[in-house]
């Protein structure tokens, strides 16, 4: 009897220990962090412009082998501790890549004094270390469309603002950002601010949208859309493109980056859940 063969296994994902060189207060809700230092001598980015890092925070008290700073080693870690004793990961866009300085640029959206990774950023110190795998990514706009829709919610400015400068010349582009309060807002050329107040998330987003002009009768390969942000609005949007607008699929790169009322931990277990849920719902109509 024949064995099957194995399925090929993921390579291992590729670590970096980046240094904090500097940080800075964008916004009230917005603060940066730049990583630099001869940890990221293998890193590099910038085909996609939607670039991710997955973070890597030590768990309080646990003691990973070799030493959590810049020699850590994450295959000695998983061969030798239980998966509920690795670090925590939260995933960040990468904001700007420097690969002439190898300064990596990230931003934090802030929510009070909560959350992992934006408490990390408002007290990292030059010097501080952070590791992190990557990057993924998959979109960048493209250049032979000629329409190009991009909208989000503050967890999607990063990768908005690395989009823009590579919109090319001539299409047609519109994009979209909310905030919840006008101190928020950025000098990023080319973006139209929206201010939800005291709304829920994605109460200003969606409706500009909706009653934004969409180019009828447009070839379906001229169009380009980016909407990404919590995961109730990027949902209805989605709908609205796929259903309502026929986009086809392919020229959508449309993620609940979060959801309300969950961290990345919980949002992460359920995500692949929701989104077969969400292909059932909007699909029907295309079969």
């Amino acid at each position: 009897m024949s064995v099957p063969p194995k399925p090929p296994q993921r390579p291992a994902p590729q670590i970096h220990a980046g240094r904090v060189v500097r940080t800075e207060r964008l916004t009230p809700s917005m603060h940066r962090v730049v990583l630099g230092g001869d940890g990221l001598s293998r890193f590099s980015a910038g085909e996609h412009t939607d670039h991710y890092v997955k973070l890597m925070f030590a768990r309080p008290g646990v003691h990973y082998p070799p030493p959590f700073d810049a020699t850590f080693d994450p295959a000695a870690m998983r061969a030798t501790l239980p998966r509920e004793l690795w670090p925590v990961t939260r995933t960040y866009t990468v904001r700007f890549w420097d690969p002439e300085a190898r300064e990596l640029t990230l931003d934090f959206v802030l929510h009070g004094d909560t959350g992992l990774a934006a408490q990390w950023a408002v007290h990292a110190r030059p010097g501080d270390v952070l590791h992190f795998g990557g990057p993924g990514g998959a979109y960048s706009p493209d250049p032979a469309a000629g329409w190009h829709l991009l909208a989000g919610d503050e967890s999607a400015l990063p990768a908005i603002a690395a989009a823009l400068p590579r919109v090319p010349a001539g299409a047609t582009c519109a994009a979209f950002v909310e905030v919840g309060d006008p101190a928020d807002v950025q000098h990023i050329p080319g973006v139209t601010w929206l201010r939800r107040g005291a709304g829920p998330v994605g109460s200003a987003l969606v409706p500009a949208v909706l009653a934004h002009p969409f180019p009828a009768g447009a070839d379906p390969a001229d169009l380009h859309a980016f909407v990404h942000g919590e995961a109730s609005f990027v949902k209805e949007l989605r709908r609205y493109l796929r259903v309502e607008r026929g986009m086809p699929r392919e020229r959508m790169s449309v993620s609940g980056y979060w959801r309300l009322g969950h961290d990345e931990d919980g949002w992460q277990v359920s995500k692949r859940a929701w989104n077969a849920q969400i292909e059932a719902e909007q699909e029907p109509a295309f079969s």
